[in-house]
């Protein structure tokens, strides 16, 4: 019996395959886009906001609390949110007890960071 060897995709076929797969995509939202009301923009955009301003609570508060602390937190015990800020609230073991995040879209950050009642951040 003789043994195929395994094809793999070379790198630069799954990088053309995941170009031409974008536009694709960026092809069927565009049209489908076109049908939408502009109820349904509005939607879309208040949902594209909340998920920014998560991403962005989740990415640069965690970093200001280690800067601060010294100590690196994973995951928030609590979420507060509107339609241009979210506030982040997260526990910690040890180094601090409770640190509270607020990012909001129109400040483009942390807009205040409160680490065991001291306000490190207020603008």
């Amino acid at each position: 019996m003789s043994e195929e060897p395994e094809e793999k995709m070379s790198d630069s076929a799954k990088l053309m395959m995941a170009v031409v797969g974008a536009i694709l995509v960026g092809f069927l939202l565009v049209g489908l886009s076109k049908n939408q009301t502009n109820e349904e923009k509005e939607n879309s955009a208040m949902i594209r906001n909340t998920y920014n301003l998560v991403t962005m609570a989740s990415d640069v508060c965690p970093k200001a609390i280690k800067k601060e602390t010294g100590v690196q937190v994973y995951g928030n015990t609590g979420t507060k949110s509107d339609e241009s800020s979210i506030t982040v609230t997260y526990n910690g073991d040890n180094g601090f007890k409770q640190a509270t995040c607020k990012v909001e879209s129109a400040k483009g950050g942390i807009s205040e960071l409160i680490i065991d009642g001291k306000t490190i951040v207020s603008r």
